[in-house]
């Protein structure tokens, strides 16, 4: 080839790339909706891409500790009904969900002292999605959303999606802000009050009978549905339980659950709560999603359920956290210094630290880091953009008593030296 026809060649490929890199440019510009656009990617999500390594003490996911996942029981459950269903169980089935799921999920509430309709049971893949067809159902663009401060992360990205407005309250340590609620609940075009009223995600603070029913009393009779997210309502290893917002005000209450904290989370199984007017609208929102929820992953869980103690699994889970939750207390009292505070979870699997003012999260988990421990800064459990908060979520469901100890020591010595540099 002559060097006349080989530029052609090079210029002819220089230009074609050009021309795909200015493809990709107006593609992401332009051709994005808004919605998507809008949304940062799940901070938590990100941290745990620098926690990997196996010399990291992490606090930093909220993850259920594999060691105590049933693997022999869901085997046995899955041998049996591929034996017993055979090709029932790999073909389409319906929106709604296995009805005998939805009735064993219904005989566990019983148990609560609520009488759930199976046929007012959706199940859904993970409770996450419960959120997201609730978001489609109900919220337009603007609408407000009222939502615990600090509150769940993936709840402000969801309705983050869907362009929602938001209303946000203080989280005490007995639950919301009343006054607060007051004031925001009779805003114009509120839909929805978002909350976690057990051992919440990421405070692990309950919310007391008083408090449930002060929330129940502003709200009834506005046009407002609560969303009650309850993935580890089942884990308490200390206390009382306390009343569900659907026992004190039951048409305005909208519940989510989750076998993912009790069972394994790989299943996304999860399931929503609600009357047959929502329920009509759910179904659709569904069936524009996904058709169905795995059916395959139903069958086998519900065989799992019904050939094991379901409560006898969750009785070791309460155990072990139990011992692990303690053991980060105890090292909190032991080694951090006095002007730090905590909450005291009676169950889940958080617990949220407050800095003295001034002392920055973010820039405690970059020294933190350095040291091998790893949290969630407080940053992204609030709606507004913050460049900094002085609080920061811990998680010891994935941690032993002695590891607990280890990175907790060092996490002092690094919060000391913070406080130190402010002096």
């Amino acid at each position: 080839m002559n060097s006349t026809k080989q530029d052609k060649t090079e210029t002819s490929s220089e230009s074609n790339e050009d021309s795909r890199s200015s493809w990709r440019t107006i593609e992401t510009n332009s051709l994005f909706a808004d919605r998507i656009s809008d949304v940062p990617k799940s901070f938590i999500r990100e941290i745990l891409k620098v926690t990997v390594s196996e010399s990291i003490i992490s606090f930093a996911g909220g993850l259920p500790n594999r060691d105590l996942f049933p693997t022999k029981a869901l085997q046995d459950a899955s041998n049996f009904v591929f034996e017993n269903a055979g090709s029932e169980i790999l073909q389409y089935s319906t929106t709604e969900g296995y009805l005998p799921l939805r009735k064993f999920i219904a005989e566990r509430y019983a148990l609560r002292g609520l009488e759930i309709n199976p046929e007012d049971i959706l199940i859904t893949t993970g409770s996450q999605q419960g959120l997201d067809l609730l978001g489609k159902t109900f919220i337009n663009e603007g609408d407000n959303v009222i939502i615990e401060e600090p509150g769940y992360l993936g709840a402000i990205q969801l309705f983050s999606v869907y362009r929602a407005t938001f209303l946000p309250v203080a989280l005490e340590n007995d639950g919301l802000n009343i006054e607060q609620l007051k004031q925001v609940s009779g805003k114009k075009n509120t839909k929805l009050l978002y909350t976690v009223p057990n051992f919440s995600n990421p405070t692990g603070i309950t919310y007391s009978t008083e408090k449930r029913k002060a929330v129940a009393e502003e709200l009834n009779g506005k046009p407002i549905f609560i969303i009650e997210d309850d993935p580890y309502g089942d884990l308490r290893y200390k206390g009382e339980n306390q009343l569900s917002f659907k026992h004190i005000l039951p048409e305005q209450t909208i519940l989510l659950g989750s076998f993912s904290k009790t069972v394994v989370p790989s299943f996304r199984i999860g399931w929503i709560v609600a009357s047959k007017p929502i329920m009509d609208k759910l179904l659709v929102a569904k069936q524009a999603s996904d058709l169905h929820t795995n059916y395959f992953t139903q069958r086998l869980l519900h065989q799992f359920l019904v050939s094991n103690s379901l409560d006898s699994h969750i009785k070791t889970i309460k155990e072990v956290y139990g011992r692990q939750a303690e053991a980060m207390v105890s090292s909190i009292k032991k080694y951090f210094p006095a002007e730090v505070s905590f909450t005291l979870p009676e169950g889940g699997m958080f617990l949220w630290v407050t800095l003295p003012k001034g002392i920055s999260s973010m820039k405690l988990f970059d020294l933190a880091i350095k040291e091998d421990v790893a949290f969630v800064p407080g940053n992204p459990f609030y709606t507004q953009k913050l460049e900094s908060t002085n609080t920061l979520r811990l998680n010891f469901s994935c941690v032993d008593e002695k590891k607990i100890e280890e990175g907790i020591k060092k996490l002092s010595l690094v919060i000391k030296k913070l406080l130190n540099e402010k002096l």
